[in-house]
């Protein structure tokens, strides 16, 4: 069955889609089963690129791909109806060759190939077109995905805080040259408070219930209990009293990785609870620079036996894109969350890595 599929060049064709590349697809021509018969079709780049196929999740490649796998899942007696509506529409066959060839092969198939792949769908929609609420659900989320920063998209794993006028507005105060010392600390402060109460927003919780003084039955959440800080020294102390603020009586460590001389040898000291690698660590560091400290001070922490998964970087600016692409390869962490802080304009991110 795998011969009868160009999988190398649909591979090919969405790798060079989803760098922003056209690509020409050729047409299929059903009566003669030739594609070479007619013109390619150039299929430009777009935000939403559209795959579909009966046999599209069969290829563990082709599904790697996917960022939404939706099985569309119709009732038999409607898909052969379409069948013959089409067949003998379109190709000029006749209804006993399209019955023959449908319990002959086309429903033996469908059991045997097609049904199977539903188990790698994520969401499977029952009715097909006629299901409206299902539709109307995944076109929500995709604006949703379609709204978010830029580099959202390029980076599934990353999430942005939104930005509000309020929010640029205390960015635009904190670069003023002309602000004073006590309102820059001020408005960092009340940033770098938002990036804490956005990162710890991100923790796991449990469910818990509890009595009101009224009486009443209250199904909340109960926080995370195994919680400790660790600043990158020194520019992350600044962010300690905001943690402070948000988790009474935190535990909080020390990370300095400090460059010696020109052959880029690191001097390392840390001081961190005995027992951080049972604990959810929040790192602390407001200012991304080139992403080194971020990267040894990640790998310190695993190294110490904390889990990627647990490990949440809280930072309020970072001075270029690079710093992305060298964090984000780190291991390819793929538990990582981001938020940043303002917008694409400014570039001042505020991002944490879960």
């Amino acid at each position: 069955m795998s011969d009868a599929f160009d999988t190398e060049k649909l591979l090919d064709s969405m790798d060079k889609l989803r760098h922003s590349q056209a690509v020409d697809i050729p047409k299929y021509d059903f009566k003669s089963y030739k594609s070479n018969l007619f013109p390619a079709r150039r299929v430009n780049p777009s935000d939403v690129i559209i795959l579909e196929g009966i046999l599209i999740f069969h290829d563990p490649c082709v599904r790697e791909l996917m960022n939404m796998k939706i099985f569309v899942d119709s009732d038999a007696d409607v898909r052969l109806a379409r069948r013959i509506r089409r067949d003998t529409g379109e190709k000029g066959r006749d209804i006993g060759m399209v019955l023959d060839q449908y319990s002959k092969f086309v429903k033996p198939a469908f059991d045997d190939f097609i049904l199977p792949t539903k188990k790698y769908a994520d969401i499977i929609i029952p009715r097909g077109g006629d299901n409206h609420v299902a539709i109307d659900l995944i076109v929500q989320h995709i604006r949703t995905k379609l709204g978010q920063h830029d580099l959202c998209k390029i980076y599934p794993n990353l999430y942005v805080i939104h930005s509000t006028f309020q929010i640029r507005g205390m960015h635009t105060l904190v670069r003023d040259s002309q602000t004073t010392k006590h309102d820059f600390v001020f408005y960092s402060d009340r940033l770098i408070r938002l990036v804490v109460e956005h990162g710890l927003g991100h923790l796991p919780f449990t469910e818990k219930q509890v009595i009101t003084p009224t009486g009443s039955v209250y199904t909340g959440v109960d926080f995370c209990k195994r919680l400790c800080g660790v600043s990158v020294i020194r520019s992350g102390e600044s962010m300690e009293n905001a943690l402070r603020a948000c988790c009474k009586g935190i535990k909080i460590g020390k990370i300095l990785i400090h460059r010696e001389g020109d052959n880029g040898q690191q001097l390392i000291y840390e001081k961190l609870p005995q027992d951080i690698s049972e604990r959810h660590v929040l790192l602390l560091d407001p200012i991304l620079g080139t992403g080194n400290s971020a990267v040894h001070a990640i790998n310190l922490l695993i190294s110490k036996g904390v889990p990627e998964s647990n490990i949440i970087f809280l930072n309020l600016i970072s001075v270029s894109r690079r710093c992305f692409k060298l964090v984000l390869a780190f291991h390819s962490l793929k538990s990582l969350f981001a938020f940043i802080l303002s917008d694409s304009y400014y570039r001042d991110f505020t991002l944490f890595f879960l």
